[in-house]
């Protein structure tokens, strides 16, 4: 890396840059490893995520595997615990934010297939039973990302991160011009 971590730089929050955030709600539905959840803080952060949501027996901070992982970004990414799930999907429907689960099923459509609106919520499930059936039939829409192997699925926090980049490349976000650095030519003499 170029420049240190953030979370290793020692600079105090309130010196940090606001960070303009896209209208991507997350819901974690039980999520048994806390070091998934500390992976997919940092990925909410890397993508700007407006808020995550972290219910059931999800592991939220203080918790030490969560912040091995997260290296701080819980402390940038906003985010609020919600014992049940089902009450923080009623809360964002009832904010006209749709909900759409990320989950292998009969009905799923494949990610690339759907129209992604603004704003979204993702609710990505338990690592083992995936989400909760009835958290499943409270979604406005399933998707799911295709399997070309034997496993009909990945880890809950690798689905998580090309799901986000997926939609946030479909929103146009990623078109942006990327400042790279001048390529100067190695001489062997």
């Amino acid at each position: 890396m170029s420049q240190i971590e953030t979370h290793y730089s020692d600079k105090p929050l309130s010196v940090l840059q606001d960070v303009p955030r896209y209208p991507l709600h997350v819901v974690l539905d039980n999520i048994r490893s806390a070091y998934n959840v500390g992976a997919m803080f940092r990925t909410a952060d890397a993508c700007a995520v407006q808020h995550m949501h972290l219910c059931g027996m999800s592991a939220h901070p203080p918790h030490p595997k969560l912040e091995k992982t997260a290296l701080g970004a819980f402390d940038y990414v906003p985010w609020r615990y919600h014992e049940r799930t089902k009450d923080c999907i009623r809360a964002l429907q009832e904010q006209q934010i749709p909900c759409v689960a990320l989950e292998v099923t009969e009905k799923a459509v494949s990610h690339v297939d759907f129209t992604w609106p603004q704003p979204v919520a993702i609710i990505v499930g338990n690592e083992v039973t995936g989400i909760n059936e009835r958290n499943l039939q409270r979604c406005d829409a399933v998707v799911q990302i295709p399997m070309l192997g034997i496993k009909n699925s990945i880890n809950v926090a690798t689905a998580f991160g090309i799901i986000l980049y997926h939609i946030l490349d479909r929103w146009g976000v990623l078109q942006q011009e990327i400042k790279t650095p001048e390529v100067t030519s190695i001489s062997h003499e």
